[in-house]
């Protein structure tokens, strides 16, 4: 059996403690999109990780790791985190990575960064990790996969005449120093030696595995509002977070995935620029900010403080239409144990009309939030580990969640560690 865990809004909703849970019932877990651009929090009897391109599959010895072809693969990032890992005490994983996988190279991050200086003001809100120039090279056919640093006079021709532009580009857009062809060879070299024990055909290791009927869990990287085709484009992400996309990225036939969750957060946050509607400020912010999460809101990858925001309905029903969601694992409730009172955003206010469907990018930036406020429960549900044991105004809020989502909430969570997750029976 397949199945997909990904995100329902801007990403950051606890997929990493979700995905390790799911993963101890899993024979395989496949990342099969993103870079080393976001992270997945985990927190287990090993400690505490922040994963950037592992599956989270890696603290199981039953458990194969799939770097798909869909990966931006930063291959140092990679090998540096399994040395980490390692090091923490957690068994050398068993990993494959894709023959197809294309590959971040060094000047991808280079031009990242003089992309987002350039702009300036007009900045996107990178975390500078190379994902955006990776993938335009990818499909502007001018990316290196995996498979090509095994022909190396094949490698030497491709790198001469990929620079030809690039250093164009750099002498007169960035005004910076050319790359040299040499050293980016020596460079590759050197990756090939990192993960030529790894590379293999994953795709037909896939197929033969669910001919096997062996389970198959597809690790999503971020959530629906960085796709760029149905995000808050252009402030989104540069490969598709859906789970419909895990097929490609991964490699199998999509009738194949029959389970798709769908982590929602109990209310909302967000890491970069863009739309959002439901976002709040100050002192109101700082405190959400600073309760939440594992160790506080802040982005797994680059420690940025995310901005904070209510629980947002009309944002995160389309989220888990887009995914295509079959239940959805409800995280991070304990954090809002501090309120007398929760306002949720059932409806946007765009130029005097209220609506409850996500808009395009440029309604969305003048939508004003409908409120509703709910009671709060003013406790610590911490350790709380049957669901009927929450208290009443707790699950009143869950139960409204559901209602206005209009999907199944069968799991919630309330802790950062493996155990703190309930299951629950859905009212719809």
């Amino acid at each position: 059996m397949v199945r997909a865990i990904v995100g329902a809004s801007w990403g950051d909703e606890g997929k990493g403690k979700i995905t390790d849970m799911m993963a101890q019932e899993s024979d395989i877990v496949i990342r099969f999109q993103g870079g080393a651009n976001a992270g997945h929090t985990i927190h287990n009897h090993y400690g505490r990780f922040a994963l950037h391109t592992l599956p989270s599959g890696i603290f199981y010895d039953h458990t194969t790791n799939i770097i798909g072809n869909g990966v931006a693969l930063n291959i140092p990032i990679l090998f540096k985190e399994l040395a980490d890992i390692t090091s923490q005490g957690v068994p050398a994983p068993r990993l494959l990575v894709s023959d197809r996988a294309q590959m971040v190279m060094p000047y991808h991050i280079d031009f990242d960064k003089f992309e987002e200086e350039r702009l300036g003001k007009a900045s996107f809100g990178s975390t500078k990790s190379g994902i955006a120039p990776f993938y335009s090279d990818k499909y502007a056919k001018i990316g290196f996969q995996v498979q090509e640093l095994f022909d190396e006079e094949a490698l030497k021709v491709k790198i001469a005449r990929v620079l030809e532009t690039k250093n164009i580009l750099l002498k007169h857009l960035y005004n910076k120093p050319p790359i040299d062809a040499d050293e980016l060879f020596e460079t590759l070299m050197s990756y090939k030696k990192m993960v030529e024990p790894y590379v293999c055909d994953t795709s037909a290791f896939l197929w033969k595995a669910i001919q096997e009927g062996k389970n198959i869990l597809l690790e999503g990287q971020l959530g629906s509002l960085k796709d760029p085709d149905h995000g808050i484009y252009p402030m989104v992400t540069s490969s598709s977070p859906l789970a419909g996309y895990g097929a490609v990225g991964a490699g199998i036939p999509p009738y194949e995935i029959k389970q798709i969750v769908t982590v929602v957060k109990a209310y909302s946050s967000a890491v970069g620029a863009g739309a959002f509607v439901s976002e709040i400020f100050g002192d109101e912010a700082e405190e959400l900010r600073k309760r939440g999460g594992d160790k506080g809101e802040y982005g797994a990858t680059t420690g940025r403080p995310r901005r904070m925001g209510w629980f947002d309905c009309v944002a995160n029903r389309y989220g888990c239409r887009l995914q295509g969601t079959t239940d959805i694992a409800f995280t991070v409730v304990d954090a809002l144990g501090y309120l007398d009172k929760i306002p949720v955003c059932v409806g946007y206010e765009i130029d005097g009309v209220v609506t409850d469907d996500f808009p395009t990018t440029g309604k969305l930036e003048k939508a004003k939030p409908v409120l509703e406020v709910l009671d709060g429960w003013k406790s610590d549900i911490k350790g709380i580990k049957n669901y009927d044991e929450l208290p009443e105004n707790c699950r009143k809020y869950i139960d409204f969640i559901e209602k206005k989502l209009g999907f199944p909430i069968t799991m919630v969570s309330n802790g950062p560690k493996r155990e703190d997750m309930m299951k629950r029976t859905p009212k719809l």
